[in-house]
């Protein structure tokens, strides 16, 4: 009996080499993503810059004592630093492996850009380019990005319902809420802050969907822990610039003001509230203090809150990319 001839090989789909196009554009398509992304972190810099009156900065510091700079200097410090693990309880409840070192530097990283530059660059880009390059998926640095923002803003509705519930503002005659809308507002604010413990209390073991992303609310042990957190970096913050008026306003006034300042530049979208924050100050303390004193004050909160730390997070940035490029490359 003859032998039955073997089949020919079927040939391949014409798309069979589309993996391999797909290999040739996309590190092109990534190449140009990272320039045009470090281009506009270098035009925001530049356009910050810009904005500053230097001058005005050194002649504010060369008016105050020593022994002020170094305590607000301090002040500052810490609140980076605390600010810096709040990724930490992010890590906790992922559970990635990423080290604590390394999770407290891309915090401070994002922060100090968050703060220049609004929340959209610093606090989400830079945090998915940064956790991406070190392994995190994007569903991961979602819920760590979510978790910190949730710290954040928890700790303020604490400390600005109790400065507006328990030390309301002489607010201006022109402003459409006075103070007994602001009392109310307070106790709005603490009542969705007790709302969140309630709902970590009790309902801890409940999954909840929210566009398209599951949330589950941390346990109240890991919520108590993200409110003693936010408070006290809130009222670090109030602190640097209360030590920067050399204490001539009381201090639970100074924070209130802060809080009022710190939403309205989130409303304004402004980078880094610039201008709302002095007009906000003014607004509120032109009462009590010249109004020369007041923005001498705020231009050394920001030297020392905005800028020192963008300095040294630039540094830190960079060594950061160095650092993935050469891992990326086999390199020691």
């Amino acid at each position: 009996m003859a032998a039955q001839p073997v089949p020919a090989a079927e040939p391949r789909a014409q798309g069979g080499d589309a993996p391999t196009g797909k290999r040739r554009w996309w590190p092109w398509v990534k190449r140009i993503g990272t320039w045009v992304f470090f281009a506009l972190i270098a035009w925001l810099l530049v356009k910050q810059a810009r904005g500053i009156d230097w001058s005005e900065v050194l002649e504010a510091f060369s008016r105050m004592p020593v022994s002020v700079l170094a305590t607000a200097a301090a002040l500052a410090a810490t609140s980076f630093v605390l600010y810096s693990t709040y990724d930490l309880l992010g890590r906790r409840s992922t559970g990635h492996a990423l080290g604590a070192g390394t999770v407290m530097a891309v915090t401070f990283v994002s922060y100090a850009f968050n703060l220049n530059l609004g929340s959209l660059v610093g606090g989400v880009a830079f945090r998915y380019r940064l956790y991406s390059r070190l392994g995190l998926d994007n569903d991961t640095i979602t819920r760590v990005l979510g978790f910190s923002m949730l710290t954040n803003w928890f700790g303020y509705l604490v400390v600005a319902g109790a400065a507006f519930c328990f030390w309301p503002l002489e607010l201006p005659a022109d402003w459409k809420i006075g103070d007994g809308g602001l009392r109310i507002l307070g106790a709005a604010l603490l009542a969705l802050a007790a709302a969140y413990l309630a709902l970590c209390a009790f309902a801890s073991h409940k999954t909840w969907h929210v566009r398209g992303h599951a949330w589950q609310p941390p346990g109240l042990r890991m919520a108590l822990l993200q409110l003693v957190m936010s408070c006290a970096n809130w009222s670090l913050m109030g602190g640097v610039v209360w030590v920067l008026l050399q204490q001539k306003v009381a201090y639970p006034e100074v924070l209130a003001v802060l809080m009022v300042g710190a939403v309205a530049g989130v409303i304004t979208h402004v980078p880094a509230g610039l201008g709302v924050l002095e007009a906000v100050f003014v607004a509120l303390l032109a009462h009590r203090l010249p109004q020369g004193e007041i923005l001498a004050a705020l231009i050394g909160y920001r030297a020392l809150y905005y800028l020192a730390p963008l300095a040294i997070a630039t540094v830190g940035y960079v060594a950061m990319e160095v650092r993935a490029r050469r891992r990326s490359a086999g390199q020691p």
